[in-house]
């Protein structure tokens, strides 16, 4: 793969212009207005005092890689040792040093869509071209995945990339189809790379969101990839880490120390202070499901618009009757009504007709984005 034939960012296209008009609402990126906790912000203020600038660890510190290790413990059905957690700088990098771990030119990628385009493309940096699997658009909104085709395309492959809860769509896979889902790859030795950075993004009564971690067993062909990006709203931190199989962390850390050494140390105290801070993540949820509201009440009642709430993460993906071109539709928005929401395509040929809309955000900005939404597809309608 050279670098100049992957596929350009059709969500950056649409923020450049939208950095370039004065007065819109960003609701195009995969990111809150909610500032990071404060308990993240003073434990980096005093690292950085005690002087924590130097080479880490580069598995993680051993404080923040057992703090991981109890929180998930906490959360899931088997427990998570801290021999197998490997800290990360985001979960990019999680998902980029999965792949590099298990992946070689030419093997067979499956991934579903739509999708966050970074995944595919970190699969085509390693030289092999993803086969999606589209989720199955349902009449009402919201998504399924076909299991049967799933199989089917597992049939020869390397690895699955799994998103769930899903961006962009908020499909949320139930324990019963991850099983199904880790039984398939068991069958036919297929690695699983799930990535669950929105785990504790959902909308229902449980804590998290169904998760691999729940079904897998330690020596499994599964790697799961998390971030502090999303449920403690530290998006530029850039901190995020990695559940590996039983045994492989040190090989793991290899891989990271060729990939980007490590992650500051100070930056991590503030992760060990941002596991403890449990009532962040209750507000930022609620934060969420406030928006979720907002958005659903102003999208009531728009004709040829397909929505159903997500389960989880914190997006909506809208279906918009007779749509064949999401990024004009996208740019009208943010220059004749002044909000930003990126365009479906963005996920893939399967995203086309949608639109993805973060509503991560304020309630003052939830409610003056909404106006401006509905005045904008009323327009694109008709």
């Amino acid at each position: 793969m050279d670098i100049l034939t992957l596929p350009g960012s059709r969500i950056t296209e649409i923020g450049r212009l939208a950095f370039a008009t004065p007065d819109v609402d960003f609701l195009c990126f995969g990111e809150s207005d909610r500032n990071s906790p404060a308990s993240a912000h003073s434990a980096a203020v005093a690292a950085l005092g005690a002087g924590h600038t130097r080479y880490p660890d580069v598995r993680g510190l051993p404080e923040l890689r057992h703090a991981l290790a109890g929180y998930l413990t906490g959360l899931h059905a088997n427990p998570v040792t801290e021999d197998r957690i490997q800290v990360v700088a985001s979960g990019m990098a999680a998902v980029t040093v999965a792949l590099a771990a298990v992946l070689q030119p030419g093997q067979r990628v499956v991934m579903h869509g739509p999708a966050w385009p970074n995944i595919a493309n970190s699969a085509r940096l390693r030289g092999c071209e993803p086969e999606v699997l589209s989720l199955i658009d349902l009449p009402e909104g919201g998504f399924r995945l076909d299991l049967d085709r799933l199989s089917e395309m597992l049939v020869g492959a390397r690895v699955l990339l799994l998103n769930s809860p899903n961006n962009p769509t908020g499909w949320t896979a139930t324990q019963q189809e991850l099983q199904q889902i880790l039984d398939l790859c068991r069958q036919h030795g297929v690695w699983v790379i799930s990535d669950e950075v929105y785990s504790r993004l959902i909308y229902g009564p449980e804590q998290a969101a169904p998760s691999m971690l729940d079904v897998a067993s330690p020596d499994d062909r599964v790697i799961v990839c998390n971030s502090f990006s999303k449920t403690w709203i530290m998006t530029g931190w850039r901190l995020g880490w990695l559940v590996v199989p039983a045994g492989l962390r040190d090989a793991f850390a290899e891989l990271v120390e060729v990939t980007h050494s490590g992650v500051a140390p100070f930056i991590q105290h503030a992760g060990v202070a941002a596991v403890q801070d449990t009532q962040t993540v209750q507000e930022f949820r609620a934060f969420c499901a406030r928006g979720r509201e907002l958005l659903g009440d102003a999208l009531a009642g728009l004709n040829g618009i397909r929505y159903a709430p997500p389960d989880g993460a914190f997006y909506a993906f809208i279906g918009v009757e007779g749509l064949k071109d999401s990024v004009p539709l996208a740019k009208q928005l943010v220059l004749n009504h002044r909000v930003a929401v990126a365009p479906g395509v963005a996920f893939g040929a399967g995203g086309e007709g949608h639109l993805r809309i973060c509503f991560a955000q304020s309630e003052g900005t939830m409610q003056r984005a909404m106006e401006r939404l509905r005045n904008g597809l009323r327009e694109a309608r008709g």
